[in-house]
């Protein structure tokens, strides 16, 4: 297909566009619709879920490049039933309405002969004709940030049925409508398979990380150096002038406060704004809310059990690089002289990783305490040693990150030539033919 401008417009501004294509229509998304709805929670909540049967969507489930259900929740049909009102057919136009993925919109593939969807969410359903060009235009950004404007709720964000039914749709006739949509199928699905790629690569390197320091924190940087039994059945065989101590062992936990709060200019972590690597980099003066809270100084470690999906959980680890704050929900660890935390920061990494902290009989929770984990085996180097190996794990990790990085801006790159393009295409700033 080609792209050119269209030459012929009309004075009716829509949404702010300006001048629009002579010969596109004005509508709302009232017009175009056979059928709208909402879902709710089922009875019951998540107490209904079954391990398999119809799949529930979520919020979390809709994508503006697609729908992803790995980790979708079920129902079973007498549920189902129940739920009527918002039961969906292939080619229902999906749009979640609430939260901070407010506007994110996606079809529902034709492979997909039953699903259910709940409150966070309303599907469209409107002749199969128009979907692929009303789905690209709810993808627009000007789509979106009129939908930003329009939700209600001041501390939430929130869309509603009426708001949503009112929303204006400029659309051409039904040949340039399929022109559009065979055009955009085209060429996101390109740049689409591009960010796949490229999001495969920061895996890959992500999973070198994880290997690079897996490997050097248990066996160092001598390749041919003689070995011992460490003991640790996930680690295996570690050189032999090495140590085997309990964390107890090599550090304290931090318990300096300052209740009566006489630094009030130091950076706090509990909104991640503290110099301090692996977790964000900000600035932010010490909120007076605080009623109470620890110093930490530079050189030390602190940790905090984070919540994933699916009930999983990650050990976040990080190296003080400035004297700042943090509060109950972290833990903060001194270390002793011996003791290089540089090396301990790689090599806490390296225990997240296989999970060892997780395995404490059961106990682990969100706001950690000393108690949970300071009998763990620890593998100790002599202190030069761990100076070495962390000052080559800085030097590794550094240039992968950054190969990272270079990667994660290509991605978004992408990510904005794609909205452009479907914001241009289908607000006819640009206009497609067939060849």
């Amino acid at each position: 297909m080609n792209i050119k401008e269209y030459k012929l417009y009309n004075d009716e501004q829509v949404l702010n566009l300006g001048q629009t294509p002579s010969g596109w229509s004005v509508l709302r998304i009232k017009d175009l619709v056979i059928r709208i709805g909402s879902g709710v929670t089922p009875k019951g909540g998540s107490e209904v879920y079954v391990e398999s049967g119809i799949p529930l969507l979520r919020s979390q489930n809709v994508y503006d490049d697609g729908l992803r259900i790995e980790d979708v929740s079920f129902i079973d049909e007498e549920t189902n039933k129940k739920m009527k009102g918002s039961q969906l057919k292939p080619f229902d136009i999906l749009i979640n309405i609430t939260g901070a993925s407010i506007g994110r919109t996606c079809v529902v593939p034709e492979n997909l002969k039953k699903a259910n969807i709940n409150q966070h969410i309303i599907f469209l359903r409107i002749k199969k004709r128009k979907v692929d060009f009303l789905s690209f235009y709810l993808k627009s950004p000007f789509i979106k940030d009129h939908i930003m404007m329009i939700q209600a709720g001041s501390s939430k964000e929130a869309l509603n049925m009426g708001q949503l039914l009112n929303i204006p749709v400029l659309i051409p006739n039904q040949t340039e409508q399929k022109q559009i949509a065979n055009f955009l199928d085209h060429k996101t699905t390109a740049i689409d398979k591009k960010i796949n790629l490229l999001e495969q690569k920061i895996i890959h390197y992500q999973e070198l990380r994880r290997s690079l320091i897996g490997a050097t924190v248990c066996r160092g940087l001598e390749k041919n150096i003689k070995l011992k039994d460490s003991g640790i059945n996930w680690i295996g065989m570690i050189p032999e002038h090495w140590e085997i101590k309990r964390t107890t062992d090599i550090c304290k936990q931090n318990k300096r406060k300052n209740i009566l709060l006489k630094e009030t200019n130091l950076l706090s972590l509990s909104y991640g704004n503290i110099v301090i690597k692996d977790f964000e980099t900000a600035f932010g003066l010490l909120p007076k809310s605080f009623d109470s809270y620890q110093i930490v100084e530079k050189g030390y470690i602190i940790l905090r059990l984070t919540d994933l999906q699916n009930d999983k959980k990650s050990l976040r680890v990080g190296l003080v690089h400035e004297k700042g704050i943090i509060t109950s929900a972290y833990l903060g660890l001194i270390f002793h002289k011996s003791i290089c935390s540089s090396f301990v920061f790689y090599l806490l990494h390296s225990y997240d990783i296989k999970k060892v902290f997780y395995s404490q009989g059961g106990s682990m929770r969100q706001s950690m305490k000393f108690d949970d984990f300071k009998s763990i085996k620890i593998i100790i180097p002599p202190k030069q040693e761990q100076r070495q190996i962390a000052k080559y794990l800085d030097d590794k990790t550094l240039k992968i990150d950054q190969i990272i990085g270079n990667i994660q801006n290509q991605i978004e790159t992408l990510k904005e030539l794609r909205k452009t393009l479907i914001n241009d295409v289908v607000t006819g700033k640009i206009k497609v033919t067939e060849p």
